[in-house]
């Protein structure tokens, strides 16, 4: 299907998981590549379902534009593409899977026999029944891919081939959602929008991204600023770089979200230093939900630009099973039915409860450090002694004996073994019990950090319910 295709209506639904999987099915059929209509359209679909109050603005940059090493290619738009048979029959049609075109092919229109147009067909020999995914950026050339079951059965002679489709000097368009917070301090949550009909990579990233954003508008304070990135892949995510290298110090914490369902638990990859608190954070979520922890590796998505050593940036990655180690990557098996609501769902509240952690960490001083406070006095303690601590008085506990000035909650949550939301809760109780307080401004500027947390100014900011209702 072309990116003008009619989809369905992408707002439907009144759970989350409704909502993404509407947007999802709005967005399958749009033949999306790294320029051109489908990425237009899938913005459009984008800021359909943004709440009230939350704008898409979209940027243009034009063909030809250097980007650090790269140049921005001409625009591709294809109109139709197919192959007709000996018999007159169509044996490959753009029309019946976007992945039957190789993106980026160059307008042809010729017969050609057999043994030639195989040199322009791709399949998958041991997945006879799907169609891969191929691209063609950055080398002039035309392609398709269909089935490996139907290639065997082309029989001899001459084909028609035509890809109508035009590259010429266009742009590249991406797309950004600010919602402001109390602190010019961003966090950046970026997805890629220029996969063709591939659900799992990346629709279920994009589709969780929009749904984390209605929560995030919803609250009733924020205190980073959020920035919703979705940009083609790498030439998108260099291009934005490019024109932001000036705000690239107020980016706090970041995450690449992509491939968030397809099965398998969740997968978080570090930053290129692996000591950020966007890692931390992460880690502690992830682990908690049987998840994996990975260390940075120069390959993936868009992290890699964004943590190239020019620039440095706190921005991890949130998966599943990551990209090339499930065999539906890449093909027509990801579609809509590989992705599970569930999955969604799960991803969702493991975001929010990232979003948490990185809203709620600061450090305190104890502010009664010289052995532990009666905490009966100040109403914290039970009244009957005798019972064994429980997991309330032990996050109070651990926070009083921990915070040092330099400590953050995020590291008192890991060295206790503490949810943080326990550890969280048990800071406001003692803020307001006048037992812990912000640490002197001067201790702070000696070691603040760009990624470090933000200071508490004079009460804490608590956190949100990170449960989201499938």
């Amino acid at each position: 299907m072309t990116a003008t295709a009619t989809a369905p209506s992408p707002t439907g639904g009144s759970t989350p998981a409704e909502r993404m999987r509407a947007w999802m099915t709005a967005a399958y059929p749009i033949c999306r590549s790294i320029s051109g209509d489908g990425v237009r359209g899938t913005l459009d679909l984008l800021a359909d379902v943004l709440p009230d109050g939350a704008t898409l603005e979209r940027t243009g940059v034009p063909s030809g534009t250097q980007v650090f090493d790269w140049t921005i290619a001409d625009e591709w738009n294809v109109r139709e593409a197919w192959v007709r048979g000996p018999d007159g029959q169509r044996v490959v049609d753009l029309a019946d899977h976007t992945l039957h075109l190789v993106g980026y092919s160059a307008p042809v229109h010729a017969r050609v026999p057999l043994e030639e147009l195989r040199r322009h067909l791709h399949s998958l020999p041991d997945r006879p029944d799907w169609i891969p995914y191929r691209t063609s950026y950055y080398h002039r050339d035309w392609g398709f891919c269909l089935r490996h079951r139907d290639l065997q059965g082309l029989p001899p002679g001459d084909y028609e081939v035509l890809v109508d489709a035009t590259l010429e000097p266009g742009e590249l368009v991406y797309g950004e959602v600010v919602l402001p917070g109390s602190t010019d301090g961003e966090v950046l949550v970026s997805s890629h929008v220029c996969h063709p009909s591939l659900a799992n990579d990346n629709l279920s990233g994009l589709a969780v991204a929009t749904e984390l954003l209605r929560l995030l508008a919803a609250r009733p304070e924020r205190r980073h600023t959020y920035r919703f990135l979705f940009a083609p892949g790498t030439i998108g995510s260099l291009t934005w770089l490019s024109r932001n290298t000036d705000r690239l110090d107020r980016i706090r914490h970041g995450l690449v979200i992509t491939g968030l369902a397809g099965g398998g638990p969740l997968v978080y990859k570090q930053t290129l230093r692996g000591t950020r608190t966007v890692d931390d954070a992460a880690a502690h979520v992830v682990r908690a939900r049987g998840g994996e922890v990975r260390p940075y590796a120069p390959w993936g998505y868009d992290e890699r630009q964004f943590n190239a050593v020019g620039f440095d940036l706190p921005v991890g990655r949130l998966t599943r099973t990551p990209h090339g180690e499930y065999p539906e990557y890449h093909t027509s098996a990801d579609d809509l039915a590989f992705v599970g609501d569930d999955e969604l769902v799960d991803a969702l509240d493991a975001l929010v409860e990232i979003v948490d952690v990185l809203e709620g960490d600061a450090t305190y001083a104890n502010l009664s450090p010289f052995g532990e406070p009666q905490l009966g006095r100040h109403g914290l303690y039970p009244t009957t002694g005798g019972h064994s601590a429980d997991q309330e008085v032990m996050a109070m506990l651990w926070t009083l004996g921990l915070s040092d000035g330099i400590t953050s909650l995020l590291e008192v949550a890991a060295r206790s073994g503490l949810p943080f939301a326990d550890v969280r809760a048990a800071a406001d109780r003692l803020c307001a019990a006048g037992l812990l307080g912000p640490r002197p401004q001067a201790e702070r500027s000696a070691t603040n950090r760009a990624s470090d947390p933000i200071e508490p100014k004079t009460s804490p900011v608590k956190s949100s319910s990170s449960t989201v209702t499938p």
